[in-house]
């Protein structure tokens, strides 16, 4: 009789920009060794660690706002960690860091300096030698939670290897950050509008999970950022998608 396996609390960010033709999202493709979608492109996101339900957070966030209750309640009583656990995978994998500067600014890399020295944050944040909190502290930066809305959640089926419970969420991209793979779990980066992301998909050249897919889909309906992103913020529908792998 095969185990059934655990499954792991997760967040994902679906990050969004202005583009040329509608929006653009922000996508990783993940190295053919990774144990888990292997040469597959995803949004930034990953495991939801003990550390990010610490209250301590509580004095280093924006939000979530007031507007935001219904997001909040749908996240339940854990939603401190999966908040902060989006952001700090969202800056492990991307190197996209959703928070405010010293005077309420969305923080931004104006010059390449700047946007080097947040990238040296990657690699000990990753490994555990740093904290977010602690990358907080040193830049004088608070998370922007309040930017950062969920959307829905998605259960990995009874049958995979590896199992995860993930709760995705959409952010407008923080002005004046374009994001990086880390050359280590991610192999290429890339802003991609979701109607192209599926056409290169459909042939075979962009390989994507079936959850990915779906959200894809239903992003693909959307004619601009502005509609998405006003979609997301007054949201009060959280659906939770359970599939099932079929025999």
């Amino acid at each position: 009789m095969t185990a059934v396996q655990p499954i792991r609390p997760a967040a994902t960010v679906i990050l969004v920009r202005e583009a040329a033709r509608s929006f653009e999202i922000f996508m990783l493709r993940r190295t053919s060794r990774a144990s888990f979608a292997g040469g597959m492109y995803v949004f930034p996101g990953g495991r939801v660690d003990g550390d990010d339900h610490l209250h301590k957070y509580d004095s280093l966030r924006v939000g979530p706002s007031e507007m935001q209750g219904a997001q909040r309640s749908a996240l339940g009583t854990e939603w401190r960690g999966f908040w902060v656990g989006s952001i700090r995978e969202c800056f492990e994998e991307a190197g996209l860091l959703l928070a405010y500067a010293q005077h309420g600014e969305l923080l931004s890399y104006p010059d390449e300096e700047t946007r080097r020295r947040f990238d040296a944050y990657r690699s000990p944040l990753h490994s555990g030698q740093m904290s977010l909190w602690e990358i907080c502290e040193q830049e004088n930066l608070r998370l922007a939670v309040d930017q950062v809305h969920f959307y829905n959640r998605f259960v990995t089926p009874i049958g995979r290897p590896r199992r995860f419970d993930t709760r995705f969420f959409i952010a407008q991209a923080p002005p004046g950050q374009t994001g990086q793979h880390d050359d280590t779990e991610t192999v290429d980066s890339i802003w991609v509008s979701p109607v192209a992301a599926l056409e290169r998909n459909a042939a075979r050249e962009f390989d994507l999970m079936n959850v990915t897919r779906i959200q894809l889909e239903v992003l693909a309906e959307f004619e601009s950022k502005q509609a998405l992103i006003e979609m997301a913020a007054n949201n009060e529908h959280f659906p939770i998608h359970r599939p099932v792998v079929q025999p």
